[in-house]
């Protein structure tokens, strides 16, 4: 595996474990920070794999958008789609005042984090 993408793993490694430790907090759990966690692993984890196809990584956020980029060449991660769909909004949507997440959206995208991450993990050969 390419050293870079490896870093791409870990980092979204870092992210989804605090997705997870976080939704599991006693005291005052941050249902905001488990869902912008959780995008953020599935964020990291799609760029790993352009990464490992060595393409220059681009600094966007949109999953929608790297999904677009790697069905190019591997038309079976369309079968995470609709996981990647809805963790589209929670980059940004709980960051700011007016919107909060709740458990019941929490739990939703630890799940979705992990259906990708498990995809993904097969995809690298990991």
């Amino acid at each position: 595996m390419n050293p870079l993408t490896l870093e791409w793993v870990e980092k979204a490694e870092g992210d989804f474990l605090t997705a997870g430790r976080e939704y599991r907090a006693r005291k005052a759990p941050n249902y905001d920070a488990v869902c912008f966690h959780a995008q953020q692993a599935a964020e990291k984890y799609m760029k790993a794999v352009l990464q490992e196809s060595s393409p220059p990584i681009p600094r966007i956020h949109s999953l929608a958008e790297l999904l677009a980029l790697i069905i190019k060449s591997d038309a079976s991660f369309m079968l995470i789609q609709a996981d990647l769909n809805a963790l589209e909004g929670y980059a940004v949507q709980f960051r700011y005042p007016g919107l909060s997440a709740n458990k019941g959206e929490a739990k939703a995208a630890v799940g979705a984090a992990e259906r990708v991450r498990s995809f993904i993990r097969v995809k690298l050969g990991m």
